[in-house]
């Protein structure tokens, strides 16, 4: 079963610190206390070898301060509009892989950031695919195919992503982690619009995919059988959803038909250095319009691009 993300109790905590510490202590000589005690109680519910690994995917747009004022007003609304959309996509395109998430879900795990924001994933490939639709989403728009007046008044856009996979915890009804800490670092040293991942989502998807390059021939069977989606998944949703992206044979002609992987350079993380990869997919799917279903579209997107320059 999936681990479940920690979570600090602010008042279990506080009653730790009364017992064995004082708010405020003045003596007249200084003197360092011994925190033995306080310190094994608070290894005992914070358990930091049990943190869960989840992967965030972090989405970023480009330039947002380079539109005029009227346009970065719009913009969040358009931000929230086109995640809302792609939610949608996911849990309709990838019934199997997402079976575990709800739209209430995803949006409770949402970190904004106003011109962006962070999601948290299971997986990695949770992470990749949200990034998928939402680049298509993205393209429709800036192809004048959704909401084409608010387009011809804000302009086209383009988004930043990183993907990371590392420790998460909650507190407060808010997440932290080094998982968002390195995709903030990596969103803020990226000068293009890529889509960067680190060196444990590359490993990821080497362990169970032998390497990230098998996306665009891997089947939905194949991810069923990954460690992670082979307990707590319905294997049912194989045979009665059909996944836009993985089908049961490998395709060419849809679904992700390139992808490229390219390390870049290392970032250095709490005096740790993480090596960064350049992520390029191309991604063909077939859309619907949910308001008129007779209208379809086939669309090729690049999820990043081949561009290298460092980091």
């Amino acid at each position: 079963m999936k681990k479940q993300i920690t979570t600090l109790d602010h008042e279990f905590i506080r009653e730790i610190l009364n017992q064995y510490d004082n708010r405020v202590i003045f003596e007249k000589t200084n003197v360092v206390p011994d925190e033995t005690e306080m310190l094994a109680e608070l290894q005992k519910i914070i358990r930091i070898d049990e943190l869960s690994s989840k992967s965030v995917l972090g989405l970023d747009i480009f330039q947002y301060s380079s539109y005029g004022e009227f346009e970065q007003m719009l913009i969040p609304f358009l931000f929230k509009t086109m995640l809302g959309t792609t939610i949608d996509l996911c849990l309709t395109n990838h019934p199997f892989i997402f079976q575990n998430y709800t739209r209430e879900s995803i949006e409770k795990r949402f970190i904004s950031t106003g011109d962006g924001g962070f999601l948290i994933f299971d997986t990695p490939l949770h992470a990749l695919l949200f990034a998928s639709n939402y680049a298509i989403v993205l393209r429709i728009y800036n192809a004048f195919h959704f909401f084409p007046r608010l387009r011809k008044i804000i302009g086209g856009i383009s988004t930043r992503y990183a993907i990371t996979y590392d420790k998460i915890y909650s507190y407060n009804d808010n997440h932290y982690g080094r998982a968002i800490i390195n995709n903030a670092r990596i969103l803020s040293r990226d000068s293009l619009n890529r889509c960067l991942i680190d060196e444990h989502v590359h490993r990821w998807f080497t362990v169970n995919i032998d390497g990230i390059e098998n996306l665009q021939v891997i089947t939905i069977d194949d991810i069923s059988n990954i460690h992670e989606f082979n307990q707590g998944y319905d294997k049912k949703l194989l045979t009665t959803g059909n996944d836009k992206i993985f089908g049961h044979e490998a395709n060419r002609h849809e679904g992700i038909i390139n992808s490229d992987i390219l390390k870049i350079g290392k970032i250095k993380a709490k005096e740790t250095d993480i090596n960064i990869y350049n992520l390029h997919l191309q991604v063909s799917m077939t859309l619907v319009n949910n308001d008129d279903e007779n209208q379809k579209k086939i669309v090729t997107i690049s999820l990043g691009n081949l561009n290298t320059t460092g980091i």
